[in-house]
C-alpha cells in the first residue's frame, strides 16, 4: 500500500500506483475528495507529453504546484492516464508499504 499524506493526513492512499522517474502516480480515485485544486501551470515532457499542476490542500494546509497530472500523455506514458504525483519537497510524503 502506497500512502501519501499533508501535514499529517491522509491524501491519497493506493495498491496500484505506477512509479515512474522516481515518482508513485496515484490513480485519481484514490485522492481523498477536495484535496486538488487546478493550478494554471503547466510543463512539458519531452516523452510524457503536457503535465497539468494542482495545489494541494489539507488541514488548513496548501502548497502551490505539488501535484501534476498527464490528462493526454503520449502513448509511451500512457500508463499514467488519470493518475497524480506529487512533488518532492513539497510537503507531501509519500509512504511505500509493499513488502
Amino acid at each position: 500500500m502506497t500512502t501519501a499524506s499533508f501535514h499529517g493526513q491522509v491524501i491519497a492512499r493506493s495498491e496500484r500506483t505506477v512509479y515512474l522517474e522516481g515518482n508513485h502516480y496515484f490513480p485519481a480515485d484514490s485522492l481523498v475528495p477536495d484535496t486538488l485544486q487546478n493550478s494554471w501551470v503547466r510543463t512539458l515532457c519531452f516523452w510524457k507529453g503536457v503535465a497539468r499542476y494542482h495545489h494541494v490542500r489539507a488541514g488548513g494546509h496548501r502548497a502551490s504546484n505539488a501535484a501534476w497530472s498527464y490528462p493526454r500523455p503520449s502513448p509511451l506514458a500512457r500508463m499514467i492516464k488519470g493518475h497524480v504525483a506529487f512533488a518532492p519537497g513539497s510537503g507531501v510524503i509519500i509512504s511505500d508499504e509493499r513488502p
